[in-house]
């Protein structure tokens, strides 16, 4: 929602007319730099217009068809006249098969409803889709979480977004989550979340090949000439995503089949190849992380350690995450070439591999319920322990 600012007014009083913590307002408007001025457009996060004679009805406890009678009426709900009303529910919808086109449309909504939460693009995919990462918080505590590294654990996006827009609507209304009081965490912790790394693998599992040539006849014949692609992991190039990082790379590419470009486990011809792989790898490179999520599926388990490089805290973090989620946590693992691998191994600070949820890739969305259950618990184990 947005307002003109008036002579005398400050962050502090909005802060008090709409019950937001004051600095929740002062992030949604970074254009305002030095104190508001008189006419500026003010947006205060977590409100959205009344749009339809029943919101409007139930917000001034009247009968629609007497409102249907009121001259000035129509002028809000056609949004000339706007009137606010506090944002109660999702904004986000995840439960739905969750593509590039869902996470845009959600982080639009997400952005506009809550604005101090940042968006920028840190890359593209092989077609070109932008590599979006949101950003939350103020803290000097720097937090990196992602999700669909691999295409058909495509409903990590969809728990990630709803993670994120739960987050959202309690910290403007400073409520508790689970017990944990989150614009403590705000204060705390600067959270960077990509949420769908591989764009153009989710795209291909839910929608079927690109139209674009010659992409379109190359995934075909690597997925044996079937139009299935419901257990493609790859990118769009049949390379496996968080097998593309230099750490011990040359193991993973040793070890066995496949040796070209597949639906899985293809490493590629070298390390970060793929732009994708390239934009997370540049992205850490650039920000300074104190601890890194990986959320995958399945099997309820969480990966915390790598060759001894995992510092002594990074157990106490996992313990609290495992407690939260009800997840087992498994030190060492027999893989390399990973996203957390090379975070741990590059620079000696904590990195977790969540596998969410169990049974066979892609987990169905008849999951997603306990998932974001389970999920809810770890994530805001993660901040507090960060």
């Amino acid at each position: 929602m947005h307002l003109q600012a008036w002579p005398g007014d400050t962050f502090e009083t909005y802060g008090r007319w709409f019950s937001v913590p004051t600095e929740l307002i002062i992030d949604s408007n970074p254009h305002v730099e030095e104190g508001l001025r008189p006419g500026q457009t003010v947006a205060i996060p977590g409100y959205a217009p009344i749009d339809t004679w029943e919101a409007l009805a139930d917000r001034l406890s009247l009968p629609t068809e007497v409102l249907r009678r009121l001259p000035g009426a129509m002028a809000v709900i056609k949004g000339t006249a706007p009137l606010p009303k506090r944002i109660s529910s999702p904004v986000v919808r995840s439960v739905r098969p969750y593509d590039f086109a869902a996470l845009m449309e959600d982080i639009t909504a997400l952005v506009c409803h809550y604005p101090f939460v940042r968006q920028r693009t840190i890359g593209h995919s092989v077609l070109g889709l932008p590599l979006v990462e949101l950003q939350i918080g103020r803290g000097p505590v720097r937090v990196h979480m992602n999700g669909s590294f691999h295409a058909n654990e495509w409903i990590t996006t969809a728990v990630i977004m709803a993670l994120i827009d739960e987050y959202a609507r309690a910290l403007v209304n400073d409520d508790e989550l689970a017990g944990h009081r989150v614009l403590d965490y705000y204060r705390k912790v600067t959270l960077s979340v990509v949420p769908m790394v591989n764009p153009d693998g989710v795209n291909l599992v839910l929608n079927g090949p690109p139209e674009e040539e010659p992409h379109r006849s190359q995934v075909v014949c690597i997925n044996g000439g079937s139009l299935d692609f419901s257990q493609w992991k790859a990118n769009i190039r049949g390379v496996d995503l968080n097998n593309q990082f230099p750490v011990n790379w040359e193991i993973e590419q040793a070890r066995k089949p496949p040796k070209a470009p597949a639906p899985r486990d293809f490493p590629g011809f070298a390390p970060l190849t793929e732009p994708e792989a390239k934009a997370m790898a540049a992205l850490a490179e650039s920000s300074d992380f104190e601890m890194v999520v990986a959320f995958h599926t399945q099997g309820k388990e969480i990966y915390w350690g790598y060759e001894g490089f995992e510092p002594p805290e990074a157990e106490a973090t996992v313990q609290a995450m495992a407690k939260a989620s009800g997840y087992q946590p498994v030190r060492y693992i027999d893989s390399h070439a990973g996203y957390r691998d090379w975070f741990i191994q590059t620079w000696k600070r904590r990195g977790y591999t969540v596998e969410l949820g169990e049974g066979v890739n892609p987990l169905p969305l008849s999951q997603f319920a306990q998932i974001y259950r389970d999920s809810l618990g770890l994530f805001l184990a993660a901040l507090k322990m960060a």
